[in-house]
């Protein structure tokens, strides 16, 4: 099980768990505000992206390829940037945190 918390761009701060899938059905699932993944999780919408706490990206990584190519196309990106969607929700991300970009 892993916990995983965000903060949307109200400040608002929600923790929640799971054991499999990703992060962004993970955030859809719960109502995650800012969080919609409209593709359904196939890196082709970048309506999931986050940016992740700089103290937990080593548990994520870099995006692939494909991913960082998406990100290309946003304006907030940040070195910490990530699709939600190509996180896969395991122990190794236990207790991340996420912040919601704005749209």
């Amino acid at each position: 099980m892993a916990k995983v918390t965000f903060i949307t761009t109200d400040n608002e701060k929600i923790t929640l768990e799971a054991s499999s899938g990703s992060i962004m059905e993970l955030a859809v699932q719960n109502g995650v505000k800012g969080i919609d993944g409209d593709c359904g999780g196939v890196c082709s919408c970048a309506t999931c992206h986050v940016h992740v706490n700089e103290n937990d990206f080593e548990k994520v990584g870099e995006p692939s390829e494909i991913e960082a190519d998406m990100l290309e196309l946003e304006d907030e990106v940040s070195e910490y940037s990530r699709l939600c969607c190509q996180i896969k929700v395991s122990d190794a991300i236990d207790g991340i945190t996420l912040k919601v970009v704005e749209e």
